[in-house]
């Protein structure tokens, strides 16, 4: 599996359990109008949208609906994490969604990233339900709700609200995931890929001495670096570039001296991400 071909939900373990519980949900004739989702435009403004219009709302005009809280005693870990794709922090309550940032910044295709944002109620069994997604990640391919929750961690009543999320996000022809880890060695190396995935100056060619030691086939990634005139230079920008996916890495193991590294098709081809 090369990093410069895959989409999110390739890198993600996908939980689907949710998908037995549609049969719980109340989805009558009218469900797309009973159904409604609020939306926060301001400190002091809301709206509620049937789900029937949600693909009209301005979502670049949206804030949280719900506030991150921090405390002292509390048992998850909020905080702010820093997306190339859009030059912002963007809100985050685990180190599971502080990943889903890093990872969806580097493979998502982003254009966008709204975090809680939409509220979210529905009907099962006659009982009115809410449920805030995590994340509405704007892409090239069109809009993806994505909750964050780890595998052993999800209970029926979240299958229940994933269920209907995904129901929701079906009519609006949206997206829908439920991230629960990621595949064997992808965290590790979109972690050391995201080292430096910053502009870096490039005024040695060292750049174009990767490009040109890779334009025979892959190479792994202690040889290509070592056929620069600065290995130790050369070491950053090959990050640097895998990051861009002008360069694909092999994901089929750890990160290291011995991975694969090719020239992206899209890069070989002239064109950039």
């Amino acid at each position: 599996m090369w990093s410069d071909a895959c989409a999110l939900e390739d890198l993600a373990l996908l939980d689907h359990g949710y998908t037995v519980y549609a049969s719980k949900l109340d989805l009558g004739e009218r469900w797309p109008v009973l159904w409604t989702t609020t939306w926060k435009f301001g400190k002091n403004r809301s709206e509620v949208c049937p789900v029937q219009d949600l693909a009209s709302v301005d979502f670049f005009r949206t804030m949280p609906v719900r506030r991150f809280t921090w405390r002292t005693d509390q048992e998850h870990r909020p905080g702010l994490g820093y997306m190339m794709a859009t030059d912002r922090h963007h809100g985050f309550e685990s180190f599971e969604e502080e990943r889903l940032l890093t990872v969806a910044d580097f493979a998502g295709a982003i254009v966008e990233a709204l975090c809680q944002p939409f509220r979210l109620r529905f009907y099962a069994g006659g009982k009115e339900v809410k449920h805030t997604p995590d994340y509405l990640l704007l892409t090239r391919h069109g809009p993806i709700v994505i909750d964050v929750r780890p595998a052993g961690r999800i209970h029926p009543a979240d299958h229940l609200k994933f269920a209907a999320t995904a129901e929701a996000a079906l009519s609006a022809g949206w997206r829908f995931a439920v991230v629960s880890g990621w595949r064997t060695h992808v965290w590790g190396t979109v972690d050391a890929l995201s080292a430096e995935r910053r502009p870096l100056d490039e005024v040695l060619g060292t750049q174009a001495q990767l490009r040109l030691a890779l334009t025979q086939g892959p190479l792994p990634y202690g040889e290509l670096v070592e056929q620069c005139s600065l290995p130790a230079v050369a070491r950053a920008h090959a990050l640097h570039l895998l990051w861009r996916r002008e360069f694909g890495v092999d994901l089929s193991g750890r990160f290291g001296d011995e991975r694969l590294i090719r020239l992206a098709p899209l890069a070989l081809a002239g064109e950039q991400r």
